[in-house]
């Protein structure tokens, strides 16, 4: 078995290491990372529940965000939850458009894999406000 990070040099390696599996998408090295069971709330989509269905979300995404870069900066380690905060960029496949999103996520982990995902972001074309913009 193994276990989760335990200190914070742990739980930044961890993060960085997720970092590395999106550049280039590595889809079956990110769903590796999950439990078997896992659950993902991501934005605004329905739950996601087992890990066949997150390499569905995954390929999904890496067929549509061409040229994905992303930076991941680790934030918190309590018990066996990791906190981090992400920036991104990509070309849109289908419209062509340059975005960028942000955003936070929270993974409570289990036996050194990612048994719930929960994340939070705006994503937006590059230059433009988001869509919660209030000026």
């Amino acid at each position: 078995m193994v276990r989760n990070p335990k200190t914070p040099d742990e739980a930044r390696a961890f993060v960085n290491h997720v970092e590395s599996l999106f550049m280039p998408w590595n889809v079956p090295g990110l769903c590796a990372g999950f439990i078997e069971d896992c659950v993902v709330r991501f934005g605004d989509l329905p739950e996601i529940r087992g890990r066949a269905a997150l390499e569905k979300l995954f390929t999904a995404r890496s067929q549509r965000q061409v040229g994905y870069r992303l930076r991941k900066t680790f934030r918190a380690l309590m018990g066996d939850m990791i906190a981090n905060s992400w920036e991104g960029e990509w070309t849109d496949k289908q419209t062509g458009r340059p975005m960028r999103g942000f955003g936070v996520e929270v993974w409570q982990m289990r036996n050194g894999k990612i048994a719930l995902w929960e994340a939070g972001f705006n994503a937006s074309e590059l230059g433009m406000a988001t869509s919660i913009s209030v000026t």
